[in-house]
């Protein structure tokens, strides 16, 4: 090798490690995680289960089981256990910032759904439901133009916040695990050892409606 060659090869040797500086730099202002070093959480089945048996035993309706901040939004499980019903003017219910996810367990049911609602008035923000499960909205006597869908045993359902939804008939139960999806962090978290700590106790003060809950039972 030459002289010319070496001089060359020394004077691009800073230049390469400018230029991996350069793309490092560009790396690190790229996206980054929206819950920086975050765990992940776990549910087993037996703790679901345990919520559906409280449920029908105490006769519950809606009860959280988790409730997690994961950066930008909290999203939380819930266990919600439906008995036999047929009314066409069932409440209707709305929520005006936490949007949420069905998938049907078992049984099967008539839920209407739509934006449009009729006779609304303000849910009292000291129910359960308000303060510990899906934030401030809504009950209604009835959605204009509302769509029903029968839903049964492994279905899914989003509903937006701000969309109505009611129960108009229940054969003879429906349980579905709830997804929530609360991006202004309106409702409290709930550890594994919260969850723990509530399956200690009948739930009556923590579940939102059902006869056997602290709430009125059409909420």
């Amino acid at each position: 090798m030459n002289l010319n060659m070496r001089r060359l090869m020394a004077a691009a040797l800073p230049l390469a490690a400018v230029a991996t500086m350069v793309v490092l730099a560009a790396q690190e202002s790229g996206p980054q995680p929206s819950c920086k070093m975050c765990p992940g959480t776990y549910v087993p089945n037996e703790e679901i289960q345990a919520y559906v048996k409280r449920a029908i035993a105490n006769q519950l309706t809606d009860q959280q089981v988790r409730q997690v901040d994961i950066g930008k939004v909290n999203v939380a499980v819930a266990v919600v256990h439906r008995g036999k019903i047929n009314d066409p003017n069932a409440t209707v219910a709305e929520h005006d910032l936490v949007s949420e996810v069905y998938h049907v367990i078992s049984g099967s049911a008539t839920l209407v759904l739509g934006p449009d609602l009729v006779g609304k008035e303000r849910r009292p923000a000291d129910l359960a439901t308000v303060r510990l499960l899906n934030g401030p909205g809504n009950n209604a006597k009835a959605i204009r133009n509302g769509v029903a869908h029968q839903i049964k045993a492994g279905d899914v359902v989003i509903i937006p916040a701000g969309t109505g939804h009611q129960f108009t008939r229940i054969d003879d139960h429906v349980t579905y695990l709830m997804i929530r999806v609360d991006p202004d962090k309106v409702t409290p978290h709930k550890t594994e050892a919260d969850s723990k700590k509530d399956l200690q106790t009948d739930g009556r003060t923590t579940a939102g409606g059902g006869r056997g809950a602290a709430t009125d039972p059409r909420r």
